[in-house]
């Protein structure tokens, strides 16, 4: 049973726990830090701005927080301490912008109205009436003097704790952000190790485009998803805790009606992704068949430009870009009408309750309700919203990078190549092929019933039509495939029991079309084999004759090789792939049309050199040319999977058969007969 995808992904960001851990203490800190600012505002406003309307008293001494007024020294109630009361009492009431003070403490609040010099307050059906004078400047600010400097200190305590959230929200951000970057790299990582060791077949019907769009763009939405995403998700939902932990501080009741926004965003998300998921599906299978389409026309652009397929290959891109459109187009279309909606009607829902709430509190009898109350909650329901925003902002992300993950974990969940660890010592090179007929698709037998024997030392030639079955043989050999009827052994043991990769380990290839890599000649001889030395590499290029052009090169054996080659020769790129096999010392060479594309004076140096290095070796060489094959041990003439004819050179000419008929024509001396 496959595993889920959080799962997977939960098992890659465990490998980095502990930097995940440690950013979110950091966040956690940096957020409790930060969410301080409206208690220390409610603080403010009640204690001090507020304050002054609280009860004062008369004292017989001085200090910091006494206020001289009409010949006596006041402070306020709760600042004097047991026996330090006196007789009168004071009390400041503001009605509009002005400040009267009253020599007897308020009863109750509610309606406040002044009638000369009498104040009148009235709640409900209640009415008390005070006689006051009003305030100068100078006395408001009297009484205001001694909230100065605590406001001052609490100022500066809130700018040192925005300072200290500051270091760790940068710190959180470094740390999740490397996290996820790690994450990445080693998911690419694995993701590139696990192609390596697909079998062939994988790559047979898929175009190279669409694997290299998982490896990039599939594993960028991921990382996406660890950066941003998870992130969003991890600081919004911290900030949510926080910010409702203080609301609970502040009131219960509202704070539990606050709470419904969590099942109203659970419900939320599910809906949400249950309408992405096709959408971005789509269009991730878009991006993964445009690439293909791209890396199909860089390939084969001299055919386009050659046979004039531009228009067509434009039309076909720019339908599949249509299409990448059109998806998206909906994707945005279903965020525009969610997203922002959601948030302001849930903001405008919680205001609503809000204003009910205190407003039902302000006309009860208690009034219990402070400015600084109503300003702290105001200000934690507005930074409530935006780390829901934040989230709602992200889902569309997330639900990319989900099915990123998906297409990402089917790839590496695509079965490899069996590798079992064994050690397969340099073998002698006895092939041979029992009763092997293969099919590709399992219906049709692209061989039938081949046998051959090919002893450690001979070179056994393939010759025969396109689609004869020349390079299946070669395929089996080196275990591309397997097979399912006959037997093939080296040195008497099946390969089948065998590690492939040390099957592969003494077999050298060149191909009619040789693939060289980024970075030197002598680079692409050893391919950075550190057994593989720089006078081994090139002793080989010496003996295939490469030297002649390598050492006319201003950086000769270290000349850069741009990709597949194409700053030399075919026939360059062609002895530097014979150098590469012949460094490797194998057991067993195959030459694949090696001299298909090669000149004649080219071919004669491979030819003097292949005649030195294949001594003790056994050699396959598929041939069109059938003048490079004479000298071979054997040669196996085949046709529609089947070996029509065998035996050397002089044999099958005799004969008159097949191969006579074919040398004939390289020849140029087809007879009457042959017609």
């Amino acid at each position: 049973m496959k595993e889920k995808t959080g799962k997977r992904l939960f098992r890659y960001a465990s490998l980095y726990k502990r930097t995940i851990l440690l950013a979110l203490v950091m966040l956690t800190i940096a957020v409790a830090a930060e969410l301080t600012g409206p208690f220390i505002a409610k603080k403010m406003i009640d204690d001090h701005l507020m304050g002054i309307e609280n009860p004062w008293v008369e004292v017989q001494s001085d200090d910091e927080r006494t206020v001289f007024y009409e010949g006596s020294y006041y402070k306020r109630l709760e600042h004097t301490g047991a026996g330090e009361q006196g007789e009168k009492e004071l009390q400041i009431i503001q009605v509009g912008r002005g400040f009267y003070a009253s020599s007897r403490h308020i009863e109750f609040d509610g309606n406040r109205t002044m009638e000369g010099t009498t104040l009148i307050i009235k709640q409900g059906i209640d009415s008390a009436s005070y006689e006051v004078s009003q305030l100068s400047r100078q006395e408001l600010f009297a009484f205001y003097k001694p909230e100065i400097r605590p406001m001052i200190w609490l100022l500066a305590f809130y700018i040192g704790l925005l300072i200290f959230a500051a270091f760790f929200q940068y710190g959180k951000s470094l740390l999740l952000q490397t996290a996820a970057n790690r994450i990445i790299q080693r998911m690419r990582i694995d993701v590139f190790e696990h192609i390596q060791k697909l079998p062939i077949t994988y790559f047979d019907n898929r175009p190279a485009g669409k694997i290299v769009s998982r490896v990039t763009n599939d594993t960028e939405a991921i990382r996406e998803l660890f950066v941003k995403v998870l992130a969003t998700f991890f600081t919004s939902s911290i900030y949510m805790m926080g910010i409702f932990i203080a609301l609970f501080f502040l009131d219960t009741t509202l704070a539990m009606i606050t709470l419904l926004l969590v099942p109203i965003m659970i419900i939320w998300i599910i809906l949400y992704r249950k309408f992405a998921s096709m959408y971005n599906h789509l269009i991730r299978s878009r991006v993964s068949d445009i690439n293909g389409i791209i890396n199909e026309a860089i390939q084969g652009m001299p055919i386009i430009r050659a046979f004039r397929r531009r228009e067509q290959m434009s039309t076909e891109f720019e339908k599949l870009n249509d299409e990448h459109f059109t998806y998206q187009n909906k994707l945005l279309h279903l965020n525009s009408v969610t997203s922002h909606n959601l948030v302001f009607v849930l903001r405008n829902l919680a205001f609503v309750a809000l204003i009910w709430y205190f407003g039902g509190q302000s006309i009860g009898v208690s009034a219990a309700i402070s400015v600084g109350m109503l300003y702290a909650f105001v200000d934690y329901l507005g930074r409530l919203f935006q780390p829901v925003t934040d989230i709602v902002n992200q889902l569309a992300q997330l639900e990319q990078a989900r099915v990123a993950s998906v297409r990402v974990f089917e790839l590496l969940d695509e079965e490899v190549e069996e590798n079992r660890k064994m050690t397969v010592t340099r073998y002698q090179g006895n092939v041979r092929f029992d009763r092997v007929s293969f099919s590709y698709d399992g219906a049709h037998d692209v061989l039938k019933d081949i046998s051959l024997v090919a002893n450690k030392g001979e070179t056994v030639a393939l010759v025969g039509h396109t689609g004869s079955g020349k390079s299946s043989i070669i395929n089996l050999l080196f275990r591309y495939y397997d097979i399912e009827r006959g037997c093939i052994t080296i040195d008497g043991q099946d390969t089948k029991t065998m590690n492939r990769q040390e099957l592969r380990k003494h077999m050298g290839i060149v191909l009619q079309d040789p693939f060289l890599f980024t970075g030197t000649i002598s680079s692409n001889v050893s391919l950075d084999n550190p057994v593989i030395s720089k006078e081994q590499v090139k002793k080989a290029l010496r003996d295939v004759g490469a030297d002649t052009f390598i050492e006319k090169l201003p950086n000769q054996y270290n000349e850069p090789v741009l990709e597949k080659g194409s700053t030399l020769s075919a026939g360059q790129r062609q002895l530097i792939s014979f150098a590469r096999a012949l460094a490797y010392d194998p057991a067993i060479l195959i030459l694949d049309e090696a001299t298909a594309n090669i000149d004649t004076e080219t071919e004669a140096m491979i030819q003097h050199a292949l005649n030195i290095v294949k001594e003790g070796r056994t050699t396959f060489v598929i041939a069109h040319r059938l003048s490079t094959i004479r000298n071979a041990n054997q040669i196996l003439v085949l046709d529609r999977g089947e070996i029509v004819e065998r035996g050397t050179h002089e044999e099958l000419i005799a004969k008159k058969g097949t191969y006579f008929r074919m040398h004939e024509l390289q020849q140029g001396k087809q007879s009457e007969k042959v017609g």
